[in-house]
C-alpha cells in the first residue's frame, strides 16, 4: 500500500512574555549586550519553528537571538504544560523592537506546516513527522550558525535519527547544496542539517529529503 505524506502538522507556541525593562543583574547572566535592555521570551511544542522563527524576527525587528535551545526529552516529557521542546529569547533594545521580534516569530510559526505520513504497521507511534524547509534568505541568527553570510538561502532539515541522516545524503547527491551545519543528535532525538546553496537549490535538496523520508516510511527494512 502507497503511503500518502501530508503538510498539515501545526505547530504552537506555548507560551510567550515580554520583559521592557531587563534587570542589570538578569541581563549579565543572560548575556545580553550593552544596548538590550528588554527581552521577549517563547516556548513552542516543537523546537524547530523557534530556530527559524528567531532568526525571521531579526529580519523583521531590530532584535538578537540571545538564547535558543532543545529541551531533553522535552516532546514526550515536559516539565510542565507550557515547557514544550524549546526555549527561545529575542533580545531588543527596546520594547518596540521586542514586540516586532514576537509579532514576527507568531508569524511564522502560524504560516508553517511539518510533513507527516502514517505507518499503519506501527500502533505506538505510527505517524513520522519531519521537516524540509528553504530559507530563502537567511537572518543573523541562522547565517551564523551555518557560518554563511545573511541573506544565503539554506534547506532547513530535519528528521528522526537514521531517517534524518539518509535523506540528508540523499539530499547532498540530489542538489547542489553544502553542508553549512549539522546539528547530529539533538536533545529531541531529531537529526539535521542547514544545507547551504542557490534558493533552486535548496528547493531541490528539500524535495529529495522528502521522498528519502517517505522511502523509508515506505518501508523500513529495504536496504537493498
Amino acid at each position: 500500500m502507497a503511503l500518502e505524506m501530508e503538510r498539515t502538522l501545526k505547530p504552537e507556541i506555548l507560551s510567550v512574555r515580554l520583559i521592557p525593562n531587563v534587570h542589570p543583574d538578569m541581563a549579565k547572566t543572560l548575556g545580553l549586550l550593552e544596548g538590550e535592555k528588554s527581552l521577549a521570551m517563547f516556548t513552542c511544542n516543537i523546537d524547530d519553528p523557534l530556530y527559524i522563527g528567531g532568526d525571521e524576527a531579526t529580519k523583521k525587528a531590530e532584535v538578537r537571538v540571545a538564547y535558543c535551545r532543545s529541551h531533553f526529552a522535552g516532546g514526550s516529557y515536559p516539565s510542565g504544560p507550557i515547557s514544550g521542546e524549546a526555549m527561545l529569547f529575542l533580545a531588543a533594545p527596546n520594547p518596540a523592537e521586542a514586540t516586532a521580534g514576537i509579532n514576527a516569530v507568531f508569524e511564522f510559526v502560524d504560516s508553517l506546516r511539518y510533513s507527516t505520513v502514517t505507518m499503519p504497521h506501527f500502533s505506538v507511534v505510527p505517524t513520522l513527522v519531519w521537516l524540509a524547509y528553504t530559507i530563502s534568505r537567511t537572518g543573523t541568527y541562522l547565517s551564523k550558525e551555518a557560518g554563511v553570510p545573511a541573506g544565503t538561502p539554506i534547506a532547513y532539515i530535519t528528521a528522526p535519527p537514521l531517517e534524518g541522516t539518509y535523506a540528508m545524503e540523499r539530499a547532498l547527491k540530489a542538489a547542489d547544496v553544502s553542508v553549512g551545519a549539522f546539528t547530529q543528535l539533538s536533545e529531541t532525538n531529531y537529526q539535521g542539517a542547514y544545507l547551504v546553496g542557490t534558493q533552486s537549490a535548496c528547493r531541490a535538496a528539500c524535495r529529495a529529503f522528502d521522498e528519502a523520508i517517505m522511502s523509508v516510511a515506505q518501508d523500513p527494512l529495504a536496504f537493498q
